[in-house]
């Protein structure tokens, strides 16, 4: 009994083992941390830009309510855009869409998808608050801290469902089957290291 409430009071109570959290943001990620860890979702996504869809998979490759095949989307062939493009004049995207966040890893040709989202006004879902916008912008900063460089887009897939319910659906079945790591049904299994602080 006396053990259990010394290990209590070493991990609960005493002050010297605590980390304020001020400290724990000011932690810099090491370049080999954040290669590792692009890698893992790169070897792990790889097969699906390849259009591999043997990989096991929760949940069905096709969307019942409307019908759409799920494999159908190929986020490499979608035009990539610059994050900021939604302070352009004209957006080139309007209505329901699924938007993919990428970034081309450096001296690669290979890329990771961060992040899946829904939306039913393409033109407009990425002004003002987004979580994803805190995690890229550290991950960036991160990512700059220790000279490796990014190239972050998004792309807007238009062929889906207008019914919000369905369109809700199907980003649900997309995100399990990237498993993209802002996202926070996957950010648990990528350990990602971005988003700690948001939380």
């Amino acid at each position: 009994m006396k053990r259990w409430s010394y290990q209590k009071r070493l991990f609960n109570g005493d002050e010297s083992n605590h980390i304020p959290k001020s400290e724990i943001h000011e932690l810099s990620l090491s370049k080999e941390l954040l290669k590792d860890w692009q890698q893992r979702i790169q070897i792990y996504q790889n097969k699906l830009f390849k259009g591999d869809n043997n990989i096991h998979q929760q949940g069905s490759l096709f969307s019942k309510d409307e019908n759409i095949r799920i494999d159908a989307i190929e986020p490499l062939k979608l035009t990539p855009l610059p994050l900021s493009f939604w302070r352009w004049p004209d957006c080139p995207h309007q209505g329901p869409a699924i938007y993919l966040v990428m970034d081309q890893l450096e001296n690669s040709e290979s890329h990771i998808l961060l992040y899946i989202g829904e939306t039913i006004a393409a033109n407009r879902r990425w002004k003002g608050s987004h979580d994803c916008k805190s995690y890229l912008s550290a991950y960036s900063e991160a990512l700059a801290n220790v000279r490796i460089k990014s190239q972050l887009t998004i792309r807007f897939w238009s062929d889906v469902p207008q019914e919000t319910r369905s369109r809700r659906k199907l980003e649900q079945i997309l995100i399990k089957r990237w498993l993209p790591p802002f996202n926070k049904e996957t950010r648990r299994h990528w350990s990602t290291p971005f988003t700690a602080e948001i939380n």
